[in-house]
């Protein structure tokens, strides 16, 4: 079986080409998410400060909830401050030390500050002097509440000396402390004397009172996992970790650990639409090298070979053909996963210290699955023909089948109504997950044009056969004449342009339209027209909001912070996370967020407001209590005192500034929105109130972006758009491929043209023509199979039955159908005619 595959490859190798592109892309897609979801549950951020601890004992950073994967939180959660006298008894223990941080930065005598790396972690007790490697100390620790102790750079780059004055922005208080000592060490960090530090982290009261960020242990020597595993016994009824190895980089980072819990979430939805594009263009390769083929299979049914044969055969030529792919699309496809990372970095959404995780898994998951679907797709394109009584095998091997199977025209039928019918998600859902339905009921109904395509081009074909008047050119007859005689090789070139279609439209305008009501819906509600932020200082001076209110021209002034909350839903058996805004009773003053029910100045002690969708989904009103884990995993039971509509732009759910305070990383507010009465006055007065103070920044709200996020479109946006290019360039290589396949295997009828009569200038002209009929069908059946869900998404998102998106899309997008179907026929047209015609027939 495997010499006569390979007998048959020599002689097929247009077509087996065709299979070859689309498996190397396929497997370099597939290899590249499975590095992706690898990554997600096997990368670690690099250790750092925790480099010297053995062993770190610190609070679980993800929710697990039941039967679902664990979801990271992106606030620190905290251990008990007692945890580190317990630990030190433990047998093996050298030293047990309570570390935390909190928000610190060095005034740089400029009016700034001095850039370091996270400057929410930049304070530190003294105590933590201990998990550095080696540090040298020029002076004494800091004894009192005025003293401090600073890196090496950071003093440089401050200008200060052991016994110097340095001013320094701690927890959102501002005073001058005395330099007791520089610390030589590879990090960056302000130390504070242990008390002080605690005081200033806020362990002194609320929620965080004697707790601790970690505790991290350094053992005798082959004792470390003795350690951890008395650890483990010691802190199993509290529900914390125990880490070691490159775990201890998470611990030390959860920024870090939440960043990569998008990965798997990313990897999985890439995976539907990326595996479906590869089983679409495999398939459709393998049709054209399986139809290239049928004399040859219907022969060999002749000669008594049996179905089952016959099948194992052009699944051994195409699994052949797939190995020899997966050889150099594996390795595209790793380096394929670090160009994604990259993208990922530059986005915003992964830090660029966390690095993938490779190891072979990938690839084997590739080829298996690339193998699986080669096989079965294989099997299923020679089903016909091996199934077939060996004579009708053999007659019906010169042409194709004329009458398209009822089942199939059925099929297609009922997915084309099922698609319009899911398209209508983003009426009753105004969120991503409805938003997300449009693209999935585009790809449900190009499948349902799939099946339909015969059929369809069939009576596009007798209808124009009707209508040609009489003076039509023999070329244009020819052609119409083909379209109908060869419904399913013209219905292949249709539906593989018109996916390619409605996949560009659907997921393009999708993503557009989205953006369009995010935007719309910040732009109505955000009332401030300015921002004050503190990048540098990793939150807010305290003092601030009093200082702003107090300007001239100032009308208005509130904190906004943005956090995550998740939603346990026990009836659904799942667990929701979300974006959440923290808001005081001021926020209606700079705010409005549509509200329906309720009212925003309610927003004290244990209160939230929920954005309309999130109240229907949970038949929630006003009064009604909610329970819900904030960003540190606390487990809260809230009561809603508002309902607003503008969950789009601003979140599902707003926090009162009391119920969050003791459960964010830093307990600072992130950002202040300021209303003015629209003078330069009010401008003026907050410029040269930003720059009497060292770290603040102010900002003009015209961009659409939502409060406290600096950028104006969000970075899912742009990774949705590069992968879709990515997919898309894929897709029309995959397109190209197969359409070239197929003109290549007419070399016989169109030297038969020739020896009838024909010039070469005639068959040039009827294969334009083809690709003109082509080229039209595949464009007004992919804008009729988009516009359906397209409506419905405008309707529900914008109020209108149009999407929002670039005017120069849908143009493009027919140039470059037209280009590719033109192309694609033109030059291998070409080719074939400097073929003599009587040589041309009597090659295989």
């Amino acid at each position: 079986m495997l010499y006569l595959a390979l007998r048959m490859a020599r002689h097929r190798i247009a077509a087996l080409l065709a299979i070859a592109c689309a498996t190397l892309g396929g497997a370099a897609f597939v290899t590249g998410i499975g590095v992706l979801a690898e990554s997600g549950v096997r990368s670690h951020a690099p250790v750092g400060r925790l480099a010297q601890a053995d062993v770190v004992v610190s609070a679980g950073q993800t929710f697990a909830p039941d039967g679902d994967m664990p979801i990271a939180l992106p606030e620190r959660a905290r251990v008990p401050g007692d945890l580190a006298d317990r630990l030190a008894r433990l047998p093996g223990v050298t030293a047990a030390t309570a570390d935390l941080s909190f928000p610190a930065a060095v005034a740089d005598g400029r009016g700034g500050v001095v850039p370091v790396r996270d400057p929410r972690a930049g304070g530190h007790g003294w105590a933590s002097t201990a998990l550095l490697d080696h540090p040298r100390v020029a002076g004494s620790a800091p004894a009192g509440p005025r003293e401090v102790a600073l890196d090496d750079d950071t003093a440089a780059a401050a200008g200060v000396a052991p016994g110097s004055q340095v001013s320094v922005i701690a927890a959102g208080h501002r005073a001058t402390y005395r330099v007791s000592a520089v610390v030589t060490t590879a990090g960056d960090g302000v130390f504070f004397a242990d008390p002080t530090a605690m005081r200033l982290a806020g362990r002194g009261q609320g929620a965080r009172r004697g707790t601790v960020d970690l505790v991290a242990l350094r053992t005798a020597w082959r004792a470390r996992a003795s350690v951890a595993a008395a650890a483990r016994d010691l802190t199993r009824d509290d529900g914390l970790i125990v880490s070691t190895g490159p775990a201890r980089g998470d611990v030390e980072s959860p920024d870090a650990m939440a960043a990569r819990s998008v990965l798997p979430l990313l990897a999985s939805s890439l995976a539907g639409v990326t595996l479906l594009v590869v089983g679409f263009i495999v398939g459709g390769a393998l049709a054209v090298s399986i139809g290239a083929q049928r004399r040859d299979l219907a022969l060999m049914r002749a000669v008594g070979a049996t179905p089952r044969q016959v099948r194992r055969l052009a699944a051994a030529q195409a699994t052949l053909v797939t190995l020899a792919a997966l050889v150099p699309g594996i390795p595209l496809g790793y380096l394929l996963a670090e160009r994604f990372r990259l993208l990922l970095v530059s986005a915003g959404m992964l830090p660029s210290e966390l690095p993938l995780s490779f190891s072979p898994l990938p690839a084997v998951a590739a080829a298996l699955l690339l193998v699986a679907v080669v096989r079965v797709s294989a099997r299923c394109a020679a089903w016909r023909t091996s199934r077939r009584p060996a004579t009708e095998a053999v007659a019906e091997s010169h042409s194709e089948p004329r009458t398209p199977s009822k089942r199939r025209v059925f099929a297609g039928v009922l997915l084309l109504v099922g698609a319009n019918t899911v398209s209508v998600a983003p009426l009753l859902a105004r969120s991503q997950a409805g938003a997300a339905v449009t693209a999935l009921a585009g790809i449900l109904a190009t499948i349902g044009l799939a099946l339909l395509g015969p059929a369809l081009v069939s009576g596009i074909s007798r209808t124009l056969a009707r209508r040609l008047p009489g003076g039509a050119s023999a070329a244009t007859w020819l052609a119409v004449a083909n379209s109908r005689g060869y419904a399913l090789r013209v219905a292949g070139a249709v539906t593989t342009l018109a996916m390619a279609v409605v996949f560009t439209l659907t997921y393009a305008l999708t993503q557009t339209t989205v953006l369009e009501a995010t935007s719309g819906d910040v732009r109505a509600g955000t009332r401030a027209q300015l921002t004050m932020s503190a990048p540098g200082l990793g939150g807010l001076p305290d003092d601030l909001t009093a200082a702003v209110r107090a300007t001239p021209g100032v009308r208005a002034a509130a904190p906004v912070t943005a956090t995550t909350v998740l939603w346990p839903n026990p009836a659904a058996g799942e667990t929701d996370s979300g974006s959440a805004l923290i808001l005081t009773p001021a926020a209606p003053a700079v705010l409005d967020l549509d509200v329906r029910a309720g009212s925003l100045a309610d927003l004290s002690g244990d209160t939230i407001a929920v954005d309309a969708g999130t109240a229907r989904s949970r038949r929630a009103s006003v009064g009604s209590r909610l329970s819900l884990v904030l960003g540190d995993g606390a487990r809260v039971d809230a009561r809603v005192v508002a309902v607003y509509a503008r969950g789009l732009g601003f979140g599902s759910v707003a926090l009162s500034h009391d119920l969050a305070a003791d459960h964010t990383t830093t307990g600072l507010d992130q950002s202040l929105l300021i209303r003015t009465d629209g003078t330069d006055t009010a401008r003026r007065g907050l410029a040269a109130l930003a720059a009497s103070r060292p770290g603040l920044a102010v900002s003009v709200n015209d961009t659409g972006s939502a409060p406290g996020d600096g950028s104006a479109v969000p970075p899912e946006l742009w990774i949705n758009i590069a992968v879709l290019a990515v997919l898309l360039g894929y897709l029309l290589l995959g397109i190209a491929n197969k359409l070239i396949a197929t003109t290549v295997q007419r070399r016989h009828e169109l030297a038969a043209l020739q020896l009838i009569g024909a010039t070469p200038g005639q068959i040039r002209s009827m294969m334009r023509r083809e690709a003109a009929l082509i080229c039209a069908v595949a464009l007004g059946t992919g804008l009729l199979v988009s516009v359906v869900p397209l409506a419905f998404l405008g309707i529900g998102f914008l109020h209108r039955p149009w999407p929002a998106g670039p005017l120069w899309l849908l143009p493009t997008v027919a140039v470059v159908v037209a280009g590719i179907a033109f192309l694609t026929v033109e030059l291998p047209t070409r080719r074939a005619l400097r073929t003599p015609p009587a040589q041309a027939l009597t090659r295989g």
